[in-house]
């Protein structure tokens, strides 16, 4: 049961804009904003909370994600998922520097430490306890920079109907589309957002991030979806602004 709360978990979080602050928060010129802010995940009859935190740094972002079950889901769902990205913004927007993974919910999910060199077009480090080293076809996007990414190319008005993710010894391609807008309430408040909708390349998953303009195009919801059927939801709690 843990392997499936897991991969039921984080199917969505590929793709969670988990970033943003309340109206004003957004940099002039599109720029992120440092903050940490909180979700309430619910799959099926298990619920979790995904808490997210993002600081600048002298080269770029640092995000860290942080994932566990909560009240009586800890009995199915043992321990909890951290995963920390730093990246940067370039010409053609964010590019990740190096990634980390830490599963203690599902042993069989591998751990990795990785670095990318966009010089040499090669991604290194250690899945497990192994040695890993790939090329890298094109910019791509570790499973939590690609949240910013898109956050970053939405506040600055050039979201792509494809996107690229790394996710070690996997290459997906994404495509995304944005579906219209519509009000949406949340313990957070009552917001009008658009709606953007990816799904990766021979899945039957379809994920939706409800994004909140005002908000610095901070999703307020995100819903996957499988073959039609509402797997899992998560709503915005809670929003702190950083330094």
């Amino acid at each position: 049961m843990n392997g499936h709360y897991r991969r039921r978990l984080y199917g969505w979080t590929t793709l969670l804009l988990a970033a943003g602050l309340f109206a004003g928060a957004a940099h002039a010129g599109g720029e992120l904003a440092p903050h940490t802010a909180e979700y309430r995940i619910r799959i099926s009859v298990v619920g979790g909370r995904l808490s997210t935190e993002l600081k600048s740094t002298d080269s770029g972002y640092t995000a860290r994600h942080f994932v566990e079950p909560t009240g009586m889901s800890k009995i199915i769902a043992h321990g909890d998922i951290t995963e920390i990205s730093e990246f940067a913004v370039g010409d053609d927007g964010i590019y990740p520097i190096a990634y980390q993974t830490n599963d203690t919910i599902d042993k069989d999910d591998p751990r990795a430490d990785i670095r990318f060199d966009w010089n040499t077009l090669e991604a290194s480090g250690t899945v497990n306890d192994g040695e890993f080293h790939t090329t890298l076809d094109r910019l791509r996007q570790d499973r939590v920079s690609i949240q910013y990414a898109l956050m970053h190319d939405l506040l600055n008005d050039r979201l792509s109907a494809q996107y690229y993710l790394f996710e070690a010894d996997k290459l997906k391609t994404l495509n995304v589309r944005s579906i219209g807008t519509r009000q949406i309430e949340v313990p957070a408040g009552t917001f009008t957002a658009v709606g953007i909708q990816h799904q990766a390349e021979k899945s039957s998953r379809v994920t939706t991030l409800w994004c909140a303009e005002e908000l610095g195009y901070l999703p307020v919801v995100i819903e996957q979806h499988r073959k039609g059927k509402l797997r899992v939801r998560a709503t915005l709690r809670g929003y702190t602004p950083g330094d």
